[in-house]
C-alpha cells in the first residue's frame, strides 16, 4: 500500500500576538496519527519510488535513537504498507529495557524489528549501511531522520498556494532535510530561518548539498543540547498550549517556537513581517520526555 496525499487541506492558524509582526503555523502534525508532520513527506517518495520497484521481499531499514520520531513513522509506515521494517538503534543498553520506552513500544507494536547497536558502531553508520545493503540487498535503507533526495522531493508538498504569501518560513533542523527543502522550492522573494536543533557545525552544508538556493539562515535553538529539555522549555510549551490550544514536542517544534518568539522580540523581523512556521509533528515523543522528566522530579509537559 502506497502513502497517499492527504483528502484535506493542511490548516493554517494565526498566533495572535500583540507584535509589529504577524504569526503563523500550519499544522503538518495533522497528515496522520501516526506518521505526522515532516515525518510524512520525507517518507513519502523514499516509500513509494520503493515499492514502485516491486521487490520480492520489500524490507525497510532505518536509524534511530531511543526516542526518535523517525523510528515510530517509519514503523507505522511498514504497519500501514505491509512491508517488515528493521530499526538500527543506538544504545546496546536498551535491547533489555526497550519494555520502558514509549517510543520502542511503538515500533515493536507496529511490527518493527529492532536490532540495538553500540554507540561506537552507531557513530560508522557509513559502514553499517554497506553491510546492512549486502545482507539485505532488496531493502531501502534509508538514513537517519530520513534526510536524502527522496526527502527534500516528499518536503516540496508542505508548500503550496497557502505559504506563497509569507516573508520568512521557519523549521526546525535537525538533519536538514525539511530546510533544504523549503530553501529549494519557496517563492523567489522568501526567506527561510532554521532553528538548529543540535550543536552540528557541518549541517550548513549538508543542507547545500540538497539544495541549490543559499536563501537560508540558520540560528541556534538547541538549548542546552539535542534532546535535552530546560525547565524554560517546558514552561514555553506549556504556555503555549494554554494559549493557543496547540500541542509541542519539546525536541523540535517546542524549540523552534520559543527560539521564533525571541527573535520577534529581539525585533529581528521587520515590521509588518508574515512569518510563517511549520509543525513538523513528533507529538509522540512527548510521553518519552516526561517519563524523564518525572525522574528528574520536575514539572511535566501537559
Amino acid at each position: 500500500m502506497f502513502l497517499q496525499l492527504p483528502t484535506e487541506t493542511i490548516p493554517i492558524q494565526e498566533i495572535t500576538i500583540n507584535k509589529k509582526v504577524r504569526l503563523f503555523i500550519k499544522r503538518e502534525d495533522l497528515i496522520h496519527p501516526q506518521i505526522s508532520g515532516n515525518k510524512y513527506w520525507k517518507l513519502f517518495y523514499n516509500i513509494n519510488n520503493y515499492l514502485e520497484t516491486l521487490p520480492e521481499n520489500p524490507l525497510i531499514i532505518t536509524f534511530g535513537g531511543a526516542y526518535s520520531n523517525h523510528i515510530s513513522a517509519v514503523s507505522a509506515t511498514g504497519n500501514l504498507s505491509k512491508v517488515k521494517t528493521l530499526g538500527i538503534i543506538r544504545g546496546e543498553e536498551l535491547e533489555h529495557k526497550w519494555r520502558d520506552n514509549p517510543t520502542l513500544v511503538i515500533a515493536k507494536r507496529n511490527g518493527m524489528n529492532l536490532k540495538f547497536v553500540s554507540r561506537e558502531e552507531y557513530r560508522h553508520k557509513e559502514k553499517l549501511t554497506e553491510f546492512l545493503q549486502h545482507e539485505f540487498p532488496e531493502a531501502l535503507i534509508i538514513p537517519e531522520g530520513g534526510t536524502n533526495e527522496n526527502a527534500v522531493q516528499g518536503v516540496k508538498m508542505m508548500l503550496n498556494d497557502d505559504t506563497k504569501d509569507f516573508d520568512y518560513l521557519c523549521t526546525a533542523v535537525g538533519t536538514g532535510g525539511t530546510m533544504a527543502g523549503i530553501s529549494e522550492f519557496c517563492e523567489d522573494n522568501q526567506k527561510v530561518i532554521g532553528c538548529k536543533v543540535v550543536d552540528d557545525s557541518s549541517l550548513e552544508s549538508k543542507i547545500l548539498e540538497l539544495t541549490s538556493k543559499r536563501n537560508f539562515h540558520l540560528t541556534d535553538a538547541a538549548f542546552g543540547g539535542y534532546g535535552k529539555i530546560n525547565d524554560e522549555n517546558v514552561r514555553f510549551i506549556n504556555d503555549f498550549k494554554a494559549k493557543f490550544d496547540i500541542p509541542l514536542e519539546p525536541v523540535y517544534t517546542g524549540k523552534m517556537m520559543q527560539k521564533i518568539f525571541e527573535m520577534i522580540d529581539a525585533d529581528y523581523f521587520p515590521e509588518g513581517s508574515k512569518i510563517l512556521c511549520f509543525h513538523t509533528g513528533g507529538l509522540q515523543g512527548i510521553e518519552g520526555a516526561n517519563l524523564l522528566l518525572e525522574k528528574q522530579n520536575r514539572n511535566l509537559i501537559i
